[in-house]
């Protein structure tokens, strides 16, 4: 899943991009509230971690944008500011979740796990599909009973077919789900980390749409 991360505090950004880089997420670091807009314009992601306190335009104008440009994707707000108006604020701006600075990391995993699930309309933690089951806050899967060990990119690319189930998933889209701005990818990286997926799983689990791309089989 790609995240995008708005905040001008440097030592904060290094330590939640570093965090969330370790739990497999790709993440996309901008520093002001007009980079925020630029960001989100032109990439599909699929969450942003947003502070209020931002140079130029702060969080609530970015948020106020964001949902008059009809877009759905869930903002959780993190800010030192505590006050009860402060949150009331920004959740009737369009804001989804709040947390307050100082925050733990393992809580901010938590609410984006929590996030992720609601905006994909799933309640139960643990993704089930068939014989595959998959436990996002461990990133442990299963398949027919059995432990699989995977790669980083092979479990943020299982993860996303699993999400939605059915659909059919274009390379490109699968590219911007897995990668962040300053990776350099392949030509045939995905096809590669989908040949890696059907050795460990089966060759039937991911089916090739022909020119169009891949899914994740019912």
């Amino acid at each position: 899943m790609r995240i995008l991360l708005v905040e001008d505090d440097e030592m904060i950004g290094e330590s939640v991009v570093a965090g969330l880089e370790s739990e497999d997420y790709a993440v996309d670091w901008v520093k002001d509230g007009d980079s925020a807009l630029i960001a989100m314009n032109t990439t599909p992601f699929s969450l942003v971690i947003l502070d209020l306190g931002l140079p130029g335009k702060d969080g609530i104008q970015v948020i106020r944008e964001l949902r008059a440009r009809r877009n759905p994707t869930p903002i959780l707000v993190t800010t030192a500011r505590d006050t009860v108006d402060d949150r009331i604020r920004g959740l009737d701006s369009g804001a989804d979740d709040y947390l307050i600075k100082p925050y733990d990391l393992d809580e901010l995993s938590a609410r984006i796990r929590a996030l992720l699930r609601r905006s994909a309309g799933r309640a139960d933690p643990i993704i089930e599909r068939g014989e595959l089951r998959i436990s996002p806050a461990t990133r442990e899967v299963t398949y027919r009973g059995q432990p699989v060990i995977l790669s980083s990119k092979e479990y943020a690319l299982l993860a996303a077919l699993a999400e939605r189930q059915g659909v059919v998933w274009s390379r490109s889209q699968l590219e911007e789900k897995l990668y962040n701005w300053d990776n350099t990818v392949g030509s045939n990286a995905i096809e590669v980390h989908i040949h890696h997926l059907r050795k460990k799983l089966s060759d039937s689990a991911i089916k090739t749409v022909r020119g169009v791309g891949y899914l994740l089989e019912t």
